[in-house]
């Protein structure tokens, strides 16, 4: 998401309507629901997460501890945990 300056696309009776609600602030204008994309949808780092979660839940049913499982995987205890619970209900599903 770029910054771009309001006088370069907009009409000026566009902004000063918007000057009425945020005189000189900065706002987000939300994309249209129909030009919406899922996070991670451009690279593939939405897979290659899903992989490392596999592998972790894997190397959990392998034997592996939670304390071993954060070493490896340079994560905290709390997210391996996270992690096994959600690929659990995954894998059960």
């Amino acid at each position: 998401m770029g910054y771009r300056r309001a006088e370069e696309f907009l009409p000026n009776e566009v902004i000063e309507l918007i000057q009425q609600y945020v005189d000189g602030a900065n706002i987000y204008i939300p994309r249209k629901q129909e030009n919406r994309r899922q996070w991670g949808s451009k690279t593939s780092y939405r897979s290659e997460l899903q992989r490392r979660n596999e592998s972790i839940y894997q190397d959990h049913l392998s034997g592996m501890s939670i304390g071993e499982l954060a070493d490896h995987y340079y994560l905290s205890e709390k997210s391996i945990q996270r992690i096994i619970r959600q690929e659990k209900r995954r894998n059960v599903s």
